[in-house]
């Protein structure tokens, strides 16, 4: 545990000197998100609303608020003020290895978002080989992402909107390969069509693991900045600094989360969090 702090503080340190400029998207003017949005789009997408033992068996507790959503709403808050500061707008997910938790995280992020009436969010799962939102919020699409991103249906046929103001599009099946899908320009092109027409103020991607492939290096392209999610004791110091060099490869890092940490509870002893 003491080794991956410590690589998490170097991590940190890195950030703040010489690796902490990366920016491959260009920035945009703040006012293309968020203002001037068009509601009838948002409004024609699918309704869905989760089933809340679903969620709580799935860890996902950020839907409304109180003391279990409270670390998630903290994070969230702190990204959206480090993204705003930066006028970015798109933030993807991702861990050295699987069981590390992003899944999760992602969607506790998401839903969060629910409750911030004035922003709007979506949340794309881009792990493709073992995609897990779908089945974490209990929905099948009728389409893929596939069909999506290669325009042969529309954002609106494919994803789902929960409340008023987040667009979940979930992965129906695993694929064999997508790293040519993520790689591929005329996804990259797909991603800024949905973003000019829809105009969220936060575009999520929970993307595979990084060091079990190449899928997450072929789409790091795509987005402004990323979240790297360590899970306590079973992630190594030397793949959490690896991990984070890699990312800082192809776009910003915007921190780094210590899942599944040990607390101590005076009455109980430990429980994992």
């Amino acid at each position: 545990m003491e080794k991956l702090q410590n690589a998490i503080a170097k991590a940190r340190e890195r950030r703040s000197g010489d690796a902490a400029g990366i920016t491959l998207r260009p920035k945009r003017n703040p006012q293309s998100t968020g203002k001037g949005r068009n509601d009838t789009r948002w409004s024609v997408l699918e309704r869905f609303s989760p089933d809340a033992d679903l969620l709580t068996r799935n860890r996902v507790v950020s839907l409304s608020a109180g003391a279990a959503a409270t670390s998630f709403d903290i994070l969230r808050t702190k990204l959206l003020l480090q993204m705003r500061e930066n006028n970015w707008t798109r933030l993807a997910i991702t861990s050295p290895h699987p069981a590390c938790g992003k899944t999760t995280i992602a969607c506790n992020l998401a839903m969060g978002m629910t409750r911030q009436p004035d922003l709007r969010a979506m949340l794309f799962d881009l792990d493709l080989r073992r995609p897990g939102i779908a089945r974490t919020l209990g929905h099948t699409p009728a389409h893929s992402i596939r069909e999506m991103m290669e325009g042969k249906i529309d954002f609106a046929d494919q994803a789902v909107r929960v409340g008023e103001n987040l667009a979940i599009s979930m992965a129906r099946t695993p694929m064999a390969d997508p790293t040519s899908l993520l790689l591929d320009q005329a996804t990259a092109k797909k991603l800024d069509e949905i973003e000019e027409a829809y105009k969220p103020d936060l575009m999520i991607f929970d993307l595979p693991p990084l060091l079990t492939g190449d899928d997450t290096r072929a789409f790091l392209k795509n987005v402004d900045c990323a979240l790297l999610v360590l899970r306590a004791e079973d992630t190594k110091a030397v793949q959490a600094d690896t991990s984070e060099k890699e990312i800082s490869k192809y776009t910003n890092v915007a921190g780094m989360v210590l899942n599944s940490c040990r607390h101590m509870d005076e009455t109980q002893g430990y429980e994992y969090y």
